[in-house]
């Protein structure tokens, strides 16, 4: 009788160890990567463009590539590497809805010149919302307020290189149309 009593508390403790609910893991930072909309403010006499690539988080930062396009002050462009600190509380509280506060390191390619970010994200649902980032650059603090979303690892792929349009004129020769005709066509090459 002993030896079955030992047998169910082993099964028991099995069973229990197999139906317990799963470790916790945010599916959001583990198989997606947050991609965020260029964005643009104005400066003196022109205009500063944000780009920023697709980020993967690691070890909970977001990294990637960006660049700053300068109009018409072109010798102002800036490139570089950029790294956003998004711990696993914030990015919490980002897919339940709640304001975060994150911040981040630029650094640009070249100099190798580093600058503090700091930024909110706002939700609007689990998978989009906006940001606001802000950096000192010099004497003038840049704003940018681009929107966010996060995207599947495969999305991105197949994205990375996007659709060129190319319109192609026919002569009316090959086509067999009239000299006032003319066949416009949108081919899409991936």
């Amino acid at each position: 009788m002993k030896p079955n009593i030992i047998l169910l508390v082993f099964l028991a403790v099995i069973w229990g160890d197999a139906h317990a609910a799963p470790a916790p893991t945010n599916s959001v930072a583990a198989n997606r990567v947050l991609m965020i909309d260029p964005s643009s403010m104005p400066i003196t006499t022109g205009r500063a463009t944000l780009i920023i690539g697709a980020l993967q988080r690691t070890n909970g930062v977001y990294s990637g590539d960006y660049r700053i396009k300068v109009f018409p002050w072109f010798l102002k462009n800036e490139k570089g590497r950029l790294a956003i600190v998004v711990s696993d509380a914030s990015l919490a509280e980002v897919t339940h809805g709640k304001v975060a506060t994150i911040i981040g390191t630029a650094t640009t390619t070249g100099n190798g010149r580093s600058r503090h970010i700091d930024a909110t994200a706002t939700p609007a649902d689990i998978n989009r919302g906006k940001l606001k980032l802000w950096f000192m650059a010099g004497t003038t603090k840049m704003t940018f307020e681009p929107a966010y979303h996060f995207a599947g690892k495969e999305t991105v792929t197949a994205s990375a290189r996007p659709a060129e349009t190319r319109l192609v004129r026919y002569s009316p020769r090959q086509q067999s149309l009239s000299p006032t005709q003319t066949l416009a066509v949108a081919v899409i090459f991936p």
